[in-house]
């Protein structure tokens, strides 16, 4: 036990600093009033007092919803490290002492952690006007929602550490992995398609990609919101969340395994 509290202290110290940190910077601010400014308006306009109109408010609210929680997490995890690398915090810090995996698992919980506190404030605000028009509120459908995506958030969260630590720059980290997350997002689920079409050796590589690649449309409840169908059965949706878990635990431990092979300067 003292063990586990000499190991999870730090952990938890590193992951408060990052949380504070969020809350210091102007990011998730200046996202969440976008988001809500353009948001009423276009609620605020006559021609969607109409119910039908409904479904676009809410498409693009999600839209809105999921572009700025990828930005925030993508940005704050990808500056973590290098920061304190680049500010000579990391020497002291290290020196504590802390190990680099105990550094690297409490910039990973605090920006994780970071993220799911800004998607309750997005869900809250979605639940809030959306419900005020539709005069309904299921929340089976957002608890559902919301936990995908914040699970989905820990993936993309231990990738971009582990760009963080492979490229030498946050601006290289940040758009890489964007660039990546939005590929997986729009054409991960289509590449067994295009394998199909290939000769060997290149079909045996696409579908090894294919299988390899987290598959992280599998988190987005959109559709399912916009057009009222019913919640995901249960035990899928922890299977996907257990999916999530294995992803960003590999993504972590290869973090870890570089972040200890890299000289600290």
């Amino acid at each position: 036990m003292n063990a586990a509290a000499s190991f999870y202290s730090p952990v938890q110290a590193i992951a408060g600093v990052v949380i504070r940190e969020l809350y210091r910077r102007k990011d998730f601010y200046v996202l969440f009033v976008l988001t809500a400014l353009i948001t009423l308006v276009l609620g605020s306009i006559n021609f969607f007092n109409e119910d039908k109109i409904v479904r676009p408010l809410k498409e693009l609210c999600l839209f809105l919803i999921w572009v700025s929680s990828l930005i925030i997490a993508i940005t704050t995890a990808a500056r973590q490290i290098p920061a304190e690398r680049e500010n000579r915090t990391l020497f002291p810090l290290l020196a504590k002492p802390v190990t680099r995996n105990q550094v690297v698992l409490g910039k990973f919980l605090g920006c994780w952690g970071a993220s799911g506190l800004c998607l309750v404030v997005f869900y809250l605000f979605f639940a809030t006007i959306i419900g005020a028009r539709e005069h309904a509120l299921p929340l089976a459908h957002y608890c559902q929602a919301a936990v995908l995506h914040w699970f989905l958030l820990g993936i993309v969260t231990a990738l971009t550490l582990l760009g963080s630590i492979v490229f030498a720059a946050p601006s290289s980290t940040n758009t890489i992995t964007f660039v990546l997350v939005a590929g997986i997002l729009l054409l991960a689920g289509h590449l067994n398609a295009i394998a199909l079409t290939l000769r060997q050796p290149l079909q045996i590589i696409v579908y090894a990609i294919y299988y390899a690649l987290p598959h992280l449309a599998i988190f987005d409840m959109r559709e399912l919101i916009i057009h009222s169908r019913p919640t995901v059965p249960w035990l899928i949706w922890l299977a996907a969340l257990a999916y999530a878990a294995v992803y960003a635990a590999l993504f972590l431990m290869a973090t870890c395994w570089l972040f200890r092979k890299k000289p600290v300067n």
